[in-house]
This record gives C-alpha cells, sequence and structure tokens, in this order.
C-alpha cells in the first residue's frame, strides 16, 4: 500500500477524522555481519521502502494497534504493556512504549489509535522489527512531544527488541533511524560513532533476493552465536585488555588464538575478527569506486559466515552460489542474521533482469521454493511524512 491507500484504511477501521503518518525504513547491511554486537564495523543503509504509521491521538489510555498486513487487532491499557505471545508483531510497539515509561514519560503519553502498512516481509532479515519500534518511537516522540533525540531513540528501540526476547545489536535500529538517501552509514557499534558514505553504484544496482525461508530470529541460534563470542572473550581476555571481539585486530588474534580451547567458539571469533577487517577495507574499496573489489569481499563475507559461523543454511546458500554465476554480478551475500531471510547483490544495471530471472530458475530448482526480488534504492531513516 501506498501513504493514500494507507489512510484510507486507517478511516475504514477508526473513521474519518484527524491522522497524522510517518514512515519508517527497513535496512541492507552491505558488508559486516554479526560484529555489530561484537563491538566492530558494520555497512547497512536505510531503504526506500519500509512501513507506514497512521495515527490518531485519543483522550484515553488505550493503544489500539492494526496492521494492513496481517488480521491480528491488539488493543491494551498504557499500564499494561507486558509481553504477550497471542499479541505477536504488536509486542514490539507495546515495548517501546514501555521504554518510554521508563524514561519518565508517562505523564505526557495518552492513548492512540494506530495502523501499520508494512513492505518488509516478515523474517526477511530486512529489519521488520527494527523498522516498527522506530516508528513507534517517532510516534510518541513527535505526538506527545517527549524531546528525544534520534540516538536516543534508537538505543530505546534496541532495549524494546530485547525485551520481547532478542538480544540484538545496534545495527538495526541505527540504521533505521539514522538512514540518509544515496548514503551508506560505516558505524562503529562499539562507540555509537558513525560516519555516511556515498552510496555511489555507478551503473549497477543493488538486488535484494528473499529466500522466503523466515529465519525466526527469535527463535534461531543467534543468541547462541552471542554466547558463543562473549566465551571467546573471556578466553582472549587472559592475555589481552579487551571488551569485546572488536578490539581485537587480525594480527592480534592469529597470535592469540591459542587461547581459545574450543574450537568452535575460535571458529566463530575469526569469523568476526576478520570480517571486521572486510568492512573497513571494502568501505575503502566503494570510497574509490573500486566496486569490483567491494563485490569480492562480499563474497568472502558470505564464506566466512557460511563456513566459520554457520549461519547461513542451503536456502542462502543456494541464492549467492546462483547469483555469483552470473555474468555481470559482482557480489553476494547473506544479509541480516541467517538462518533464511535475504541475499543482497551488487548487479550491473544491464544485467539485472538476466540475474533475476537466472537466479529465480536456478534457487527453484535447487530448493523448490521461489525467491522475490527487490532492486533497492537507500532511503531516509524514520520521520513524520506530512
Amino acid at each position: 500500500m501506498d501513504k493514500l491507500q494507507v489512510q484510507q484504511a486507517f478511516c475504514g477501521i477508526y473513521g474519518e477524522g484527524e491522522m497524522m503518518t510517518f514512515h519508517s525504513p527497513g535496512r541492507v547491511n552491505l558488508i559486516g555481519e554479526h560484529t555489530d554486537y561484537n563491538g566492530g564495523y558494520v555497512f547497512p543503509c536505510a531503504l526506500d521502502f519500509g512501513t507506514y504509521g497512521v495515527v490518531r491521538k485519543r483522550g484515553d489510555k488505550v493503544l489500539n494497534f492494526a496492521s494492513t498486513n496481517l488480521e491480528l487487532r491488539v488493543s491494551v491499557e498504557m499500564d499494561n504493556l507486558a509481553v504477550d505471545k497471542a499479541h505477536g508483531w504488536a509486542n514490539y510497539m507495546k515495548c517501546v512504549v514501555a521504554e518510554f515509561v521508563k524514561l519518565g514519560h508517562a505523564d505526557k503519553l495518552g492513548g492512540l489509535d494506530i495502523l501499520i502498512s508494512g513492505r518488509i516481509p516478515n523474517g526477511s532479515g530486512l529489519s521488520s522489527s527494527a523498522s516498527i519500534e522506530l516508528l513507534m518511537s517517532v510516534i510518541l516522540n513527535d505526538c506527545f512531544g517527549c524531546g528525544l533525540s534520534m540516538v536516543e531513540m534508537v538505543l530505546l528501540s534496541q532495549r524494546a527488541e530485547h525485551a520481547v526476547g532478542v538480544k540484538c545489536g545496534i545495527m538495526d535500529q541505527y540504521a533505521v533511524g539514522m538512514g540518509k538517501r544515496d548514503h551508506a552509514i560505516l558505524l562503529n557499534c562499539q562507540k555509537l560513532e558513525h560516519q555516511y558514505v556515498p552510496l555511489k553504484l555507478d551503473g549497477c544496482k543493488i538486488v535484494i533476493a528473499n529466500t522466503n525461508k523466515p529465519h525466526a530470529l527469535a527463535d534461531s541460534k543467534y543468541n547462541e552465536r552471542r554466547g558463543e563470542c562473549e566465551q571467546a572473550v573471556e578466553y582472549l581476555k587472559a592475555k589481552l585488555d579487551i571488551e569485546n571481539l572488536g578490539d581485537v585486530s587480525a594480527e592480534v588474534f592469529e597470535a592469540n588464538k591459542h587461547l581459545i580451547p574450543n574450537e568452535t567458539v575460535a571458529r566463530r571469533a575469526a569469523h568476526v575478527i576478520y570480517e571486521n577487517d572486510r568492512v573497513l577495507r571494502a568501505v575503502d574499496l566503494l570510497k574509490a569506486n573500486e566496486l569490483v573489489g567491494f563485490g569480492q569481499l562480499m563474497i568472502q563475507s558470505h564464506e566466512s559466515l557460511r563456513d566459520l559461523y554457520e549461519v547461513t543454511g542451503a536456502e542462502l546458500d543456494a541464492l549467492m552460489e546462483a547469483a555469483n554465476a552470473v555474468d555481470g554480478t559482482l557480489g553476494s551475500r547473506m544479509t541480516g542474521a541467517g538462518f533464511g531471510g535475504c541475499t543482497v547483490s551488487i548487479v550491473r544495471e544491464d544485467a539485472v533482469e538476466r540475474f533475476i530471472e537466472q537466479v529465480g530458475k536456478a534457487y527453484t530448482q535447487r530448493t523448490g521454493l521461489a525467491a522475490d526480488f527487490y532492486i533497492a534504492e537507500s532511503g531516509d531513516g524514520a520521520m513524520r511524512v506530512e
């Protein structure tokens, strides 16, 4: 649905009257996977599609949630914001409200009628949950004058996701909140320092391919991988003064990896540390317009996620291998947490139609599933759109 259609749907549910409209993007990470919660570097961009939210203030403390994507509707009092599995996607929005309350804004907040409409496939790895969280944060901040900065809302939204049950890093919320059209974000996840890098893909396009195998992030091995990385840090602390794997260079790791007695934990750490290095090299290549070299680092990233971190799976591997077999593909890799979700590819513009046809056919032959494709542009962060 476009903005007008969502507004019309809102009136169909809640009646005619004054309304406010907001938009929050999805995000794609070009390179730097599973480094964010390890205090490393990531390189995402916000997308030009995401989630619309249309709202109307109420005179009470009731929050009504509805979606054009799912039949589930939820109505709660503002003093009853506990996570409830029956409330599905609305839990992300409820937990954002709860975080505003914890910050002392309870007296400012009031009831809302809310309709959301998302163009981000659930479970795709394009951050539908972060999009919803930042959408709700901007709605509350705008409607009730809470005065939070975008970085404060980014951190608040991350805490909301933790409350739902996923110990995510900061990248998703940061990219969704701080996105800038025609730019990607080089983010130091430990220091929360970023720089915008012009996303110049002369003659090329970003093509996202969805495996259509939802990765069910909260129920996946995401939290297990995070725990393994924490184990690696504890082993390395026997000799190194570090807080997380983002503090460890590739050279230092090679000299000290013997401190990790568990082979699996050592492989997890190796991925994070070398992926961190790949991000910085990839950004330098992009700045120099060396897109072929950038694409090669994307391929290396996927191979590391497959062999060392073990988060790809048959569907993502099939998409990536089919993509890299197409003449005109500079590089392809999984993006997001893995275990399903999407790949991101840099494809020469004159090869995009052939890419979609050949990759789609090869993927279906190998997996029996049909992939969806998105030719993506970078977009702005979450905001009111009126």
